[in-house]
């Protein structure tokens, strides 16, 4: 069963597409994690549909992949398959003010193509490392900019692998969260409109953004970016230095000295080491202010989840 599956995916993706046992430390920013069984890259969105097709009909668990900067992957790996939608800045489309852009292309070439364009509205995202497809399920943003400021459709594969373009308010848009999140869809493509800018003036804002980026965050060491959502009322970074964590370390994890809302690897941290410091983080803030931080970062593999 397991060769016939192997034969028939890499008859869809393509022979050196379809890997076994691909270590996920090679896939993730923070460099972490064991083997999944089966590792399938995809660089033409429309193949996503068979793939996925053939993988439910053998009752393989998917996880759908973009640049592993939202994620941390257990020690033990993924028993099932792992989707990494590819693209590159050439796929990118732009026309009269719009932004056409495959799931598997860096949000940070998105905002690149609109500045070459004069295109404002996608400055915050040009220090973002993810790709549109999990910018667009987690609503990503960034220095008072977010994805569903700019975002008018989604193109997704539905749980009855039909393709969907869907406007972009039905989609749920909230504070990291999208309705993509609770429905089995797999995002295909993204479509921004944007507003006519001087050139001059988005570039420097993205150089502004990237100093603050470079002063405040630990861009130094491994991560997965800000480990806990911001909770109501509150800043996740000042909660935890509030609660003694600064520096709070287990194994080769840390919260960063330089700004406590990253949890980083600061020398080879293992997913248990960065586990131990989400829970060890959670418990002493709830202690101390009575609230429960919830991790920003999407965890795979572990038996908790």
């Amino acid at each position: 069963m397991r060769q016939k599956l192997l034969r028939e995916l890499a008859s869809v993706a393509g022979t050196d597409h379809v890997r076994e046992n691909e270590p996920m430390r090679l896939h993730t920013t923070f460099r972490i994690g064991g083997p999944a069984d089966l590792f399938i890259t995809l660089k033409d969105p429309r193949k996503a549909g068979p793939v996925m097709e053939l993988l439910r009909g053998c009752g393989v668990p998917v996880f759908v992949l973009g640049n592993g900067s939202n994620v941390l992957v257990s020690d033990d790996g993924f028993r099932g398959a792992v989707i990494r939608m590819a693209g590159s800045a050439s796929d990118i489309r732009v026309s009269d003010g719009v932004i056409r852009a495959p799931a598997g292309v860096l949000l940070s070439s998105v905002a690149a193509a609109a500045l070459h364009h004069s295109l404002t509205g996608l400055e915050f995202a040009s220090g973002i490392p993810g790709t549109v497809g999990g910018a667009c399920v987690m609503n990503a943003g960034a220095y008072g900019g977010e994805m569903r400021d700019v975002l008018t459709h989604v193109t997704v594969l539905d749980e009855n692998f039909e393709i969907r373009r869907m406007p972009a308010d039905q989609l749920g848009l909230g504070y990291r969260t999208s309705r993509i999140q609770d429905m089995p869809w797999t995002v295909l493509e993204a479509e921004c409109c944007l507003e006519k800018g001087e050139e001059s003036a988005i570039l420097s804002r993205m150089n502004e953004l990237k100093e603050k980026r470079t002063a405040k965050q630990p861009l130094e060491f491994p991560s997965a970016g800000s480990t806990f959502k911001r909770p109501e009322g509150f800043f996740a970074g000042k909660l935890i230095e509030e609660a003694g964590l600064r520096g709070f370390s287990c194994g080769g994890a840390q919260v960063s000295e330089k700004h406590c809302g990253f949890v980083i690897s600061r020398k080879d941290a293992t997913a248990a080491d960065v586990l131990g410091v989400i829970r060890e983080v959670q418990r002493r803030v709830a202690e101390n202010a009575g609230v429960l931080l919830e991790p920003e970062i999407r965890m795979l593999g572990f038996e908790e989840e």
